[in-house]
């Protein structure tokens, strides 16, 4: 019988730390170890930060902020992260991503387009009409939390393109810097990340392209300084340090259905009928809470975005 050593094993095929440190986080609420059942879960280790950043201005409330939950503490959204340039543990993007340089940054809107656009970092913070939406977000790993994004709807950028007919689909790719992000093989994926939607989900009105949260601009293991965020869609959808979009006319790469495409769909709509082959989709646990919750579909957004898969098998087009 072969047995696979720790070193032969990709990060991507180990269980998520998340799902294993539950029950030490459930020890510690039930001892009294934090400070009730609404209490922050920082992973030990993690730094604690502070909103401490200037205000970004002229950002107005949205009226697409549709849920009306509790918005967590800047520290749970700031210290409990997937990004997986920075480690795989959810402690490591914090401590980790300061290395990050975003300034200078350039992001590209290329391929079936009548005008490319090349905007630079100060380029995406002029944008007039930054909107704050609070979204809740699921991660596959069943957590949640809600978040108040500061950006600007995706549709409004691909506009100033002008998308040609033979638009179908946009692709994404982030930055993959080996100087100060880990490689593939530490990972166990793909490097630089990619994803992509189909042109009706990158234009729907909840789609946006997130520059800040809490009303500052977006803190590096958050990925700064812009990146994406479709609240109906799993968190690995969020794709991060973006400095490329590419309109295209077939369905482009996406590197977690690359890697393991039993797991992960291209669509990865929320739906809690549909488990994960190693945990349930059904309930999910909103950080800072001990009781888990029922996960709602398309992440509760059914109303605004189900129309969008009429006809579709959403078991099968996952």
């Amino acid at each position: 019988m072969l047995i696979r050593k720790p070193a032969d094993i990709p990060y991507s095929e180990v269980t998520p730390r998340d799902v294993w440190v539950r029950r030490r986080e459930f020890i510690k609420l039930a001892t009294g170890a934090a400070a009730g059942a609404g209490a922050s879960l920082l992973l030990p280790g993690a730094d604690v930060l502070a909103q401490t950043g200037p205000k970004l201005p002229g950002v107005k409330p949205s009226p697409l902020s549709t849920t009306g939950e509790k918005i967590n503490p800047y520290r749970d959204v700031t210290t409990y992260n997937n990004y997986y340039e920075f480690g795989t543990d959810k402690g490591d993007p914090v401590q980790y991503a300061k290395k990050l340089q975003t300034n200078p940054w350039t992001l590209t809107v290329e391929g079936e387009v009548g005008k490319k656009l090349v905007l630079g970092y100060d380029d995406l913070f002029k944008v007039t009409g930054l909107e704050e939406r609070v979204y809740r977000m699921r991660c596959v790993e069943a957590w949640s939390v809600v978040v108040p994004w500061v950006g600007l709807p995706l549709a409004e950028l691909l506009k100033q393109a002008g998308p040609t007919p033979k638009a179908k689909y946009v692709s994404f790719e982030t930055l993959w810097d080996h100087r100060v992000m880990m490689s593939p093989d530490e990972i166990g994926i793909a490097l630089p990340y990619v994803d992509g939607l189909r042109i009706d989900e990158a234009m729907h009105p909840l789609t946006i392209l997130a520059v800040g949260l809490y009303g500052e601009k977006l803190p590096n293991q958050n990925g700064a300084p812009v990146r994406l965020v479709v609240p109906w869609k799993y968190g690995f959808k969020g794709v991060k340090s973006i400095v490329k979009i590419r309109l295209v006319e077939r369905q482009p790469a996406s590197t977690w259905n690359q890697t393991n495409p039993s797991e992960y769909g291209f669509y990865s709509n929320v739906n809690p009928q549909v488990d994960h082959p190693r945990w349930s989709q059904a309930t999910e646990r909103r950080l800072g809470e001990l009781l888990r919750r029922k996960t709602l579909p398309f992440n509760g957004y059914a109303d605004q975005v189900a129309s969008l898969y009429n006809g579709m098998d959403l078991r099968k087009f996952y």
